[in-house]
């Protein structure tokens, strides 16, 4: 296999930028979802507060299905978890805001009980807003009582958290619309990136199997609150209320078309395979937008069990990757214009399984020795900027 290149040497005027601090930071792009980003997103405030990151708005599981259903909404849950891992906790008074966003209702709990809960925190009683100053509790307090306003009579609270309500009240106060709620609800939080959902709209996902059976939702693909398919994914698809959609039928938004013609590097991030990667490539555009980019364009792969990907090796995995960003971009995309390079950690994939791969791969010694399941984020995060 060819080797990847050797580092460029640190341009004048990208070193300035380096000494200017993370405020003046280079704008790494992340297509991702749920959460196995976290830490390497909490790392990168330490580097840069201009990372953007693209993500799946298409979770069908707990507490964002129940929001979705009740207000024909995309689902938050995993853009108010990059929120929070991308807040500026520095800030006075910051730790209560965020112990606010992040607290979810008993899931146990009788329906009364929550309730009672929820109206306590509208009437400004809950202990969890002693700590906000007067300002950032008036806004949390509006939004919350904008989504009681729009909120079914039997919605369940069981197991929300409070951050997908807030943004809630903010999608219902922007007129339903998720991108001038979500900006709105980043000045709140004070969220030092740009976070958006791949698309705007309330789309969810839908796969045929190997088997010729299909499955409808996120959550039945994951295999994380429900047994895994028993076949492998063949097909994946978005569908509005469970129908599928044509390709030409979910264009990219022009917005995170603009986002992925200033990145600066792009990265297919860790998470599920499916449902946290490939989803992010499926509205029309993607690939397109991608392969104009002239940046890195690297793969970094999960380092834990996914159950999407179960029998899939590494040189499995790029090849679907590659075949996914063609049959939008063309199919005479060179390699490198979609995928340039696979970062991996050394312990993970053997010299033998790198070498079958269809583009180079760099082992690096990467993992968490705390929690050999996910990467070291700092390691990550200096191995990104090596690349930009």
């Amino acid at each position: 296999m060819p080797q990847p290149d050797p580092p460029r040497l640190p341009d004048p005027a990208q070193s300035a930028k380096a000494r200017a601090g993370p405020a003046a930071g280079p704008r790494p792009l992340f297509l991702s979802g749920g959460t196995a980003l976290t830490g390497i997103a909490q790392a990168l405030k330490a580097y840069t507060h201009n990372s953007i990151h693209l993500i799946t708005p298409f979770d069908s599981g707990g507490s964002s299905q129940v929001l979705r259903e009740a207000l024909d909404m995309p689902a938050v849950g995993d853009l108010r978890n990059r929120f929070v891992a991308l807040a500026d906790d520095t800030a006075p008074g910051q730790a209560g805001l965020l112990r606010l966003v992040a607290y979810r209702f008993a899931k146990a709990a009788p329906p009364d009980v929550l309730l009672a809960e929820f109206d306590r925190l509208l009437a400004g009683q809950h202990d969890l807003l002693a700590g906000l100053s007067h300002v950032k509790r008036a806004q949390v307090l509006a939004l919350l009582n904008a989504f009681d306003a729009a909120r079914p009579d039997s919605f369940a609270f069981a197991g929300a958290s409070i951050g997908n309500l807030v943004m809630a009240g903010s999608y219902v106060t922007e007129g339903q619309q998720i991108g001038p709620a979500l900006r709105a609800t980043a000045r709140l939080i004070g969220v030092q990136g740009t976070v958006r959902p791949i698309v705007d709209g309330a789309f969810g996902l839908g796969a045929d199997l190997a088997d010729g059976s299909r499955v409808a939702g996120q959550r039945d693909l994951t295999g994380k609150e429900v047994a895994p398919p028993a076949a492998p994914i063949r097909r994946l698809f978005l569908t509005d209320h469970g129908q599928e959609l044509p390709p030409k039928a979910v264009p990219l938004p022009p917005g995170n078309r603009a986002l992925i013609q200033s990145a600066d590097l792009i990265c297919y991030a860790p998470g599920s395979f499916f449902t946290s990667v490939l989803a992010n490539l499926l509205p029309q555009g993607v690939g397109q937008a991608i392969a104009a980019r002239d940046v890195p364009k690297l793969y970094l792969p999960s380092l834990g069990d996914d159950p999407e990907a179960r029998g899939m090796r590494l040189p499995d995995r790029i090849d679907r990757l590659l075949q996914m960003l063609r049959a939008d971009a063309g199919p005479d995309c060179l390699d490198d214009q979609l995928v340039s390079l696979i970062l991996c950690d050394a312990d993970a994939v053997s010299a033998a399984e790198a070498a079958a791969c269809a583009v180079p791969v760099r082992r690096l010694p990467l993992r968490n020795p705390a929690r050999p399941e996910r990467y070291a984020p700092s390691a990550v995060c200096e191995a990104l900027l090596s690349l930009m």
